[in-house]
Protein backbone atom coordinates (compact mmCIF):
# COMPACT_ATOMS: atom_id res chain seq x y z
CA UNK A 1 0.00 0.00 0.00
CA UNK A 2 1.41 3.67 -0.44
CA UNK A 3 2.77 5.62 1.92
CA UNK A 4 1.57 9.10 2.48
CA UNK A 5 -2.08 8.64 3.15
CA UNK A 6 -4.32 7.08 5.94
CA UNK A 7 -4.59 3.46 5.47
CA UNK A 8 -8.07 3.41 4.69
CA UNK A 9 -8.38 6.42 2.54
CA UNK A 10 -5.57 4.96 0.40
CA UNK A 11 -7.50 2.28 -0.20
CA UNK A 12 -10.17 4.33 -1.41
CA UNK A 13 -8.22 6.35 -3.56
CA UNK A 14 -6.58 2.90 -5.42
CA UNK A 15 -10.56 1.73 -5.89
CA UNK A 16 -11.35 5.17 -7.19
CA UNK A 17 -8.28 5.38 -9.43
CA UNK A 18 -8.23 1.80 -10.56
CA UNK A 19 -12.24 2.06 -11.70
CA UNK A 20 -11.80 5.66 -13.20
CA UNK A 21 -8.75 4.66 -15.04
CA UNK A 22 -9.83 1.02 -16.02
CA UNK A 23 -13.22 2.78 -17.52
CA UNK A 24 -11.70 4.89 -20.23
CA UNK A 25 -7.90 2.67 -20.79
CA UNK A 26 -8.20 -0.72 -21.70
CA UNK A 27 -4.92 -1.02 -23.24
CA UNK A 28 -1.78 -0.37 -23.03
CA UNK A 29 -0.19 0.97 -25.72
CA UNK A 30 3.16 1.50 -24.55
CA UNK A 31 3.29 5.30 -24.97
CA UNK A 32 4.93 5.29 -28.27
CA UNK A 33 4.72 8.53 -29.84
CA UNK A 34 1.87 8.82 -32.64
CA UNK A 35 3.45 11.53 -34.29
CA UNK A 36 7.16 13.57 -34.65
CA UNK A 37 7.35 15.42 -31.73
CA UNK A 38 9.69 18.11 -33.31
CA UNK A 39 6.58 19.29 -35.87
CA UNK A 40 4.62 21.37 -34.08
CA UNK A 41 1.62 20.80 -37.18
CA UNK A 42 0.49 18.05 -34.93
CA UNK A 43 -0.54 21.09 -32.24
CA UNK A 44 -2.63 22.23 -34.56
CA UNK A 45 -4.33 18.65 -35.64
CA UNK A 46 -7.83 16.95 -34.86
CA UNK A 47 -8.17 16.30 -31.44
CA UNK A 48 -11.29 14.56 -30.82
CA UNK A 49 -13.02 11.31 -32.11
CA UNK A 50 -16.10 10.37 -34.18
CA UNK A 51 -17.35 9.33 -30.68
CA UNK A 52 -16.90 12.31 -28.79
CA UNK A 53 -13.82 11.78 -27.37
CA UNK A 54 -10.70 14.13 -27.16
CA UNK A 55 -7.45 12.96 -27.74
CA UNK A 56 -3.83 13.92 -27.86
CA UNK A 57 -2.72 13.77 -31.49
CA UNK A 58 1.12 13.74 -31.40
CA UNK A 59 1.26 10.65 -28.33
CA UNK A 60 -0.52 7.71 -27.21
CA UNK A 61 -1.60 7.86 -23.78
CA UNK A 62 0.11 4.93 -21.80
CA UNK A 63 -2.24 4.56 -19.20
CA UNK A 64 -3.86 1.63 -18.33
CA UNK A 65 -5.37 -0.95 -14.91
CA UNK A 66 -2.98 -2.69 -14.77
CA UNK A 67 -0.15 0.11 -14.55
CA UNK A 68 -2.33 1.69 -12.11
CA UNK A 69 -2.07 -1.71 -9.95
CA UNK A 70 1.72 -2.34 -10.63
CA UNK A 71 2.41 1.52 -9.10
CA UNK A 72 0.12 1.09 -6.39
CA UNK A 73 0.72 -2.51 -5.26
CA UNK A 74 4.17 -3.40 -6.52
CA UNK A 75 6.35 -0.89 -6.96
CA UNK A 76 8.71 0.33 -4.00
CA UNK A 77 8.40 3.65 -3.18
CA UNK A 78 12.46 5.36 -2.31
CA UNK A 79 11.04 8.44 -0.32
CA UNK A 80 10.72 8.37 3.16
CA UNK A 81 6.90 9.66 3.80
CA UNK A 82 7.25 9.13 7.08
CA UNK A 83 8.71 12.84 8.06
CA UNK A 84 6.97 15.60 8.16
CA UNK A 85 7.52 17.70 5.04
CA UNK A 86 8.34 21.32 6.02
CA UNK A 87 6.09 23.73 3.49
CA UNK A 88 6.95 27.72 4.12
CA UNK A 89 3.35 29.27 5.00
CA UNK A 90 3.42 33.35 5.10
CA UNK A 91 0.30 35.27 6.41
CA UNK A 92 -1.58 37.01 3.58
CA UNK A 93 -5.60 37.80 4.11
CA UNK A 94 -5.79 38.98 0.42
CA UNK A 95 -7.10 42.81 1.28
CA UNK A 96 -4.62 43.59 -1.47
CA UNK A 97 -7.20 41.98 -4.41
CA UNK A 98 -9.42 44.37 -3.87
CA UNK A 99 -7.42 47.70 -4.46
CA UNK A 100 -5.53 48.48 -7.56
CA UNK A 101 -2.04 47.10 -8.04
CA UNK A 102 0.36 49.87 -8.57
CA UNK A 103 2.46 47.05 -10.58
CA UNK A 104 1.55 43.16 -11.61
CA UNK A 105 1.70 40.57 -9.03
CA UNK A 106 0.97 37.16 -8.42
CA UNK A 107 -0.11 35.28 -5.19
CA UNK A 108 0.16 31.83 -4.90
CA UNK A 109 -2.79 30.11 -3.11
CA UNK A 110 -1.54 26.82 -3.36
CA UNK A 111 -0.90 23.72 -5.73
CA UNK A 112 -2.20 25.05 -9.01
CA UNK A 113 -3.92 28.21 -7.46
CA UNK A 114 -2.91 32.10 -8.40
CA UNK A 115 -3.98 35.57 -7.76
CA UNK A 116 -3.19 37.14 -10.74
CA UNK A 117 -3.21 40.92 -9.58
CA UNK A 118 -3.01 43.32 -12.37
CA UNK A 119 -4.06 46.78 -12.39
CA UNK A 120 -7.89 46.69 -10.68
CA UNK A 121 -8.31 42.98 -12.84
CA UNK A 122 -7.46 40.08 -10.71
CA UNK A 123 -7.26 36.82 -12.20
CA UNK A 124 -7.81 33.39 -10.87
CA UNK A 125 -5.98 29.81 -12.05
CA UNK A 126 -7.98 26.52 -11.22
CA UNK A 127 -8.92 28.18 -8.04
CA UNK A 128 -8.86 25.10 -5.04
CA UNK A 129 -9.70 26.79 -1.76
CA UNK A 130 -11.48 23.78 0.36
CA UNK A 131 -9.71 20.48 2.48
CA UNK A 132 -9.81 17.74 0.09
CA UNK A 133 -9.42 17.58 -3.75
CA UNK A 134 -12.16 14.51 -3.56
CA UNK A 135 -10.42 12.37 -1.50
CA UNK A 136 -6.33 13.37 -0.77
CA UNK A 137 -6.52 16.17 2.39
CA UNK A 138 -4.90 19.38 2.01
CA UNK A 139 -1.50 19.70 3.65
CA UNK A 140 -1.39 23.58 3.95
CA UNK A 141 -4.07 26.13 4.23
CA UNK A 142 -5.23 28.29 1.17
CA UNK A 143 -2.73 30.99 0.89
CA UNK A 144 -5.54 33.49 0.88
CA UNK A 145 -9.09 33.34 2.06
CA UNK A 146 -11.46 32.52 -1.04
CA UNK A 147 -13.85 35.66 0.77
CA UNK A 148 -11.24 37.77 -0.47
CA UNK A 149 -11.62 37.36 -4.15
CA UNK A 150 -13.11 39.95 -5.58
CA UNK A 151 -16.66 40.01 -7.40
CA UNK A 152 -15.09 40.83 -10.74
CA UNK A 153 -12.47 38.38 -11.19
CA UNK A 154 -12.14 36.22 -13.71
CA UNK A 155 -10.92 32.30 -13.59
CA UNK A 156 -9.15 29.52 -15.85
CA UNK A 157 -9.44 26.54 -15.25
CA UNK A 158 -7.17 23.84 -17.23
CA UNK A 159 -9.12 20.58 -16.74
CA UNK A 160 -11.78 18.77 -14.24
CA UNK A 161 -9.60 17.16 -12.37
CA UNK A 162 -10.27 16.98 -8.48
CA UNK A 163 -7.24 18.81 -7.69
CA UNK A 164 -7.82 21.89 -10.28
CA UNK A 165 -11.49 21.40 -10.32
CA UNK A 166 -13.03 21.74 -6.33
CA UNK A 167 -17.25 21.59 -6.63
CA UNK A 168 -17.00 23.73 -3.24
CA UNK A 169 -14.68 26.00 -4.40
CA UNK A 170 -16.76 27.30 -7.45
CA UNK A 171 -19.56 27.84 -5.18
CA UNK A 172 -18.21 29.60 -2.41
CA UNK A 173 -16.50 32.45 -4.90
CA UNK A 174 -18.68 34.86 -5.88
CA UNK A 175 -21.54 34.12 -8.30
CA UNK A 176 -20.23 36.96 -10.56
CA UNK A 177 -17.00 35.48 -11.57
CA UNK A 178 -16.24 34.68 -15.52
CA UNK A 179 -14.91 31.45 -16.04
CA UNK A 180 -12.87 30.17 -19.07
CA UNK A 181 -13.18 26.54 -19.54
CA UNK A 182 -11.70 23.83 -22.56
CA UNK A 183 -14.76 22.81 -24.64
CA UNK A 184 -17.15 20.38 -22.15
CA UNK A 185 -17.12 22.15 -19.57
CA UNK A 186 -19.10 24.91 -19.71
CA UNK A 187 -22.55 22.89 -18.68
CA UNK A 188 -21.22 21.67 -16.27
CA UNK A 189 -20.87 25.25 -14.57
CA UNK A 190 -24.40 26.02 -15.81
CA UNK A 191 -25.59 22.86 -14.11
CA UNK A 192 -24.13 24.57 -10.78
CA UNK A 193 -25.94 28.12 -11.31
CA UNK A 194 -22.59 29.77 -12.98
CA UNK A 195 -23.81 30.68 -16.21
CA UNK A 196 -20.82 33.32 -17.00
CA UNK A 197 -18.93 30.48 -18.74
CA UNK A 198 -16.84 30.94 -22.27
CA UNK A 199 -15.60 27.44 -23.85
CA UNK A 200 -12.72 27.35 -25.51
CA UNK A 201 -10.68 24.77 -28.24
CA UNK A 202 -6.95 25.20 -28.51
CA UNK A 203 -5.97 27.97 -29.76
CA UNK A 204 -9.23 29.37 -29.42
CA UNK A 205 -8.94 32.97 -27.55
CA UNK A 206 -12.03 35.26 -25.84
CA UNK A 207 -11.63 39.17 -25.13
CA UNK A 208 -12.88 40.24 -21.94
CA UNK A 209 -11.85 44.27 -21.60
CA UNK A 210 -8.20 44.76 -22.66
CA UNK A 211 -7.46 41.20 -21.75
CA UNK A 212 -6.53 38.49 -24.66
CA UNK A 213 -7.13 34.95 -23.47
CA UNK A 214 -6.49 31.97 -25.08
CA UNK A 215 -6.61 28.29 -24.66
CA UNK A 216 -3.40 25.95 -25.27
CA UNK A 217 -2.50 22.45 -25.84
CA UNK A 218 -1.32 20.26 -23.33
CA UNK A 219 -0.71 16.92 -22.48
CA UNK A 220 -2.83 15.05 -20.12
CA UNK A 221 -6.31 13.89 -19.75
CA UNK A 222 -9.72 13.95 -17.96
CA UNK A 223 -11.90 12.71 -15.82
CA UNK A 224 -14.59 13.23 -12.74
CA UNK A 225 -17.28 10.83 -11.11
CA UNK A 226 -20.30 12.58 -13.10
CA UNK A 227 -18.09 13.21 -16.53
CA UNK A 228 -16.15 9.82 -18.33
CA UNK A 229 -12.75 10.16 -19.62
CA UNK A 230 -11.87 12.81 -22.01
CA UNK A 231 -15.21 13.64 -22.44
CA UNK A 232 -14.43 17.44 -21.73
CA UNK A 233 -10.80 18.83 -23.12
CA UNK A 234 -7.64 19.90 -21.28
CA UNK A 235 -5.55 22.61 -21.80
CA UNK A 236 -3.21 25.77 -20.65
CA UNK A 237 -3.64 29.36 -20.82
CA UNK A 238 -1.95 32.16 -22.25
CA UNK A 239 -3.80 35.57 -20.56
CA UNK A 240 -2.34 38.90 -22.00
CA UNK A 241 -3.64 42.15 -20.46
CA UNK A 242 -2.59 43.99 -23.39
CA UNK A 243 0.55 45.28 -21.45
CA UNK A 244 1.84 41.33 -19.74
CA UNK A 245 1.83 37.86 -20.89
CA UNK A 246 1.02 35.44 -18.01
CA UNK A 247 1.40 31.45 -19.28
CA UNK A 248 -0.33 28.82 -17.02
CA UNK A 249 0.40 25.37 -17.75
CA UNK A 250 -2.07 23.99 -16.17
CA UNK A 251 -1.27 19.83 -15.57
CA UNK A 252 0.95 18.29 -18.46
CA UNK A 253 3.72 16.10 -19.26
CA UNK A 254 6.71 17.87 -20.98
CA UNK A 255 6.27 18.11 -24.83
CA UNK A 256 6.84 20.16 -28.04
CA UNK A 257 4.08 22.49 -27.54
CA UNK A 258 6.11 24.59 -25.36
CA UNK A 259 8.52 25.93 -28.39
CA UNK A 260 5.44 26.52 -30.58
CA UNK A 261 4.15 28.88 -27.43
CA UNK A 262 7.40 30.50 -26.99
CA UNK A 263 7.59 31.09 -30.86
CA UNK A 264 3.68 32.41 -31.16
CA UNK A 265 3.70 34.35 -28.07
CA UNK A 266 6.92 36.03 -27.75
CA UNK A 267 7.39 37.70 -24.50
CA UNK A 268 5.97 36.22 -22.12
CA UNK A 269 6.48 37.73 -18.88
CA UNK A 270 5.99 34.62 -16.45
CA UNK A 271 5.35 30.99 -16.95
CA UNK A 272 3.38 29.40 -13.78
CA UNK A 273 4.62 25.79 -14.47
CA UNK A 274 4.09 22.63 -12.53
CA UNK A 275 7.05 20.62 -10.58
CA UNK A 276 5.53 17.99 -8.64
CA UNK A 277 4.12 15.30 -8.61
CA UNK A 278 6.12 13.55 -10.41
CA UNK A 279 7.06 10.05 -9.52
CA UNK A 280 7.53 7.60 -10.46
CA UNK A 281 8.41 8.60 -13.60
CA UNK A 282 7.93 5.29 -15.70
CA UNK A 283 3.96 6.13 -14.40
CA UNK A 284 4.12 10.21 -13.82
CA UNK A 285 6.09 11.00 -17.25
CA UNK A 286 3.51 11.25 -20.26
CA UNK A 287 1.63 13.47 -17.63
CA UNK A 288 3.17 15.53 -15.31
CA UNK A 289 6.56 17.42 -15.44
CA UNK A 290 8.84 17.02 -13.00
CA UNK A 291 11.39 19.46 -11.96
CA UNK A 292 14.27 19.22 -14.37
CA UNK A 293 11.38 19.17 -17.64
CA UNK A 294 9.44 22.33 -16.55
CA UNK A 295 12.97 23.90 -16.29
CA UNK A 296 13.47 22.95 -19.87
CA UNK A 297 10.07 24.25 -20.83
CA UNK A 298 10.69 27.36 -19.50
CA UNK A 299 13.46 27.58 -21.70
CA UNK A 300 11.19 26.87 -24.28
CA UNK A 301 8.83 29.37 -23.92
CA UNK A 302 11.34 32.02 -23.47
CA UNK A 303 9.81 33.70 -20.49
CA UNK A 304 11.38 36.27 -18.08
CA UNK A 305 10.50 34.56 -14.95
CA UNK A 306 8.93 31.19 -13.59
CA UNK A 307 7.09 30.37 -10.60
CA UNK A 308 6.82 26.32 -9.71
CA UNK A 309 3.75 24.86 -8.61
CA UNK A 310 1.53 22.11 -8.55
CA UNK A 311 3.69 21.13 -4.83
CA UNK A 312 2.74 21.47 -1.13
CA UNK A 313 -0.60 21.35 -0.87
CA UNK A 314 -1.74 17.47 -1.96
CA UNK A 315 0.31 14.32 -1.45
CA UNK A 316 -0.65 12.74 -4.67
CA UNK A 317 2.66 11.04 -5.78
CA UNK A 318 5.77 9.33 -4.49
CA UNK A 319 7.59 12.09 -4.01
CA UNK A 320 7.07 14.39 -0.39
CA UNK A 321 4.96 17.16 -0.84
CA UNK A 322 8.03 19.24 -0.23
CA UNK A 323 10.75 17.93 -2.37
CA UNK A 324 10.02 19.44 -5.84
CA UNK A 325 11.31 22.78 -5.04
CA UNK A 326 14.84 21.12 -3.54
CA UNK A 327 14.90 18.92 -7.26
CA UNK A 328 14.49 22.01 -9.21
CA UNK A 329 16.99 23.91 -6.88
CA UNK A 330 19.47 20.72 -7.31
CA UNK A 331 18.83 21.18 -11.47
CA UNK A 332 19.22 25.18 -11.21
CA UNK A 333 22.72 24.34 -9.40
CA UNK A 334 23.89 22.07 -12.30
CA UNK A 335 23.04 24.64 -14.70
CA UNK A 336 25.00 27.55 -12.68
CA UNK A 337 21.65 28.82 -11.11
CA UNK A 338 19.51 31.21 -12.74
CA UNK A 339 17.96 34.02 -10.70
CA UNK A 340 14.75 33.80 -13.22
CA UNK A 341 12.93 30.95 -11.28
CA UNK A 342 11.31 31.39 -7.92
CA UNK A 343 9.11 28.83 -5.89
CA UNK A 344 7.11 31.04 -3.62
CA UNK A 345 6.09 30.31 -0.07
CA UNK A 346 1.96 29.40 0.37
CA UNK A 347 0.46 33.16 0.60
CA UNK A 348 3.52 34.69 -0.28
CA UNK A 349 2.96 37.40 -3.10
CA UNK A 350 5.46 38.11 -5.77
CA UNK A 351 5.89 41.37 -7.87
CA UNK A 352 6.33 41.12 -11.44
CA UNK A 353 10.03 42.43 -12.36
CA UNK A 354 9.80 45.81 -14.70
CA UNK A 355 10.31 44.82 -18.47
CA UNK A 356 13.65 46.08 -19.42
CA UNK A 357 12.55 46.50 -23.43
CA UNK A 358 8.84 46.86 -25.14
CA UNK A 359 6.85 43.66 -25.38
CA UNK A 360 7.00 42.51 -28.37
CA UNK A 361 3.62 42.23 -30.69
CA UNK A 362 1.88 39.27 -31.18
CA UNK A 363 3.24 36.49 -33.83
Amino acid sequence: MRAGLPRSAALAFLLLVTATVAAGYVRDPGGLPAADMRDASSLYAAHRDAEGSFFIPWANDPKSAWRVLQWWLFDANPYDKGRTPRVEVVANDGASLRGRADGPEITWVGHATFAIHDGDDVALTDPHFTERALIPARYTPPGIPVSSVPSDAFAVLSHNHYDHLDTDSVSLLPESVQWFVPLGMAEWFRARDRPDVVELDWWQSARRGRWEITCLPSQHWTRRIEQGTNEALWCAWLLDSGEHRYFFAGDTGYFHGFREFGRRFEGIDVAMLPIGAYEPRWFMRFQHMNPAEAYRAFLDLGARAMLGMHWGTFDLTDEPVDEAPKALARVLEEQGGDPRVHTLAVGETWPLPPREAPRPSSG
